[in-house]
């Protein structure tokens, strides 16, 4: 079940609360709604309830046909996070979700206890972007193709063939097209280079070893660029690394946050 806040723009964002404990906020990846975390919320409720939330343009939240930033979405979280009168909150943000977070604590450094940016790109000049055959295969016309080459971009052939669906991490397919445009948009106009040594957040900097749809050459680019971030590499782990190698990422999170004072 969704509750709405309301942002200074009007806009209505639908958010979701699950467990007890201190807050931890999950940012989903371009394109996808809250249901991206359907698979590994539970894990983190032994120690910490989860908020979520449908991106605007996504979910039921709303829809509007107006141009979109990394930026402006770090600011409906903080409209999320004024709405449950939460202070301060731990930050799990993977792909577009980790360039989100990336603006949210180096510009609302008060209100990020702790971060974690999987899967993610400092973006602009310095990010390193993928490359041309990854970008093709995405763009397929033949029905299916570009399905299929995004899911084999997301998981390993092993993991695929042992499990069959329903995929949360391809997209909400409910959105209109504007918001899809929108929502390229501003993850591809992400540059938070500049911003990244102002981060005081303890952080933890997670990838796939063979990742390419974000390039896992991104993240000692975070790491080095965040002071004090520690770098955690998975092997073999593609770039939903945090629902197939679950057993091994949720707990690494779960153990960085508890360990921050």
């Amino acid at each position: 079940m969704s509750t709405h806040a309301t942002t200074p723009d009007g806009v209505r964002i639908a958010y979701q609360v699950r467990g007890e404990g201190p807050p931890l906020v999950l940012l989903a990846g371009q394109a996808n709604n809250h249901h991206w975390w359907d698979g590994v919320r539970d894990d983190f409720h032994a120690a910490r309830s989860t908020v979520t939330l449908d991106y605007r343009g996504t979910g039921e939240s709303d829809k509007p046909d107006r141009p979109h930033s990394t930026e402006g979405f770090a600011q409906d979280v903080i409209a999320v996070l004024d709405d449950l009168g939460v202070d301060r909150a731990d930050v799990y943000g993977t792909s577009m979700g980790g360039r989100v977070a990336q603006h949210l604590a180096a510009r609302h450094p008060h209100r990020v206890r702790a971060l974690v940016l999987g899967c993610t790109s400092p973006g602009g000049s310095h990010g390193v972007e993928r490359d041309n055959d990854v970008r093709r295969s995405l763009v397929q016309q033949q029905p299916g193709a570009a399905r299929q080459a995004l899911l084999e971009l997301m998981y390993t052939p092993a993991w695929l063939a042992t499990h069959l669906g329903p995929y949360q991490v391809l997209g909400d397919p409910a959105m209109p097209a504007h918001a899809q445009r929108h929502h390229l948009v501003a993850s591809n106009r992400h540059d938070a280079w500049d911003l990244l040594p102002g981060i005081s957040a303890p952080t933890l900097v997670v990838h796939g070893s063979d990742d390419l749809l974000n390039p896992a050459a991104n993240a000692p680019l975070l790491t080095s660029r965040i002071p004090g971030a520690r770098l955690h590499v998975l092997p073999g782990a593609r770039h939903a690394y945090f629902d197939e190698f679950r057993a091994v990422a949720s707990p690494l999170v779960l153990d960085f946050l508890t360990a921050v004072p």
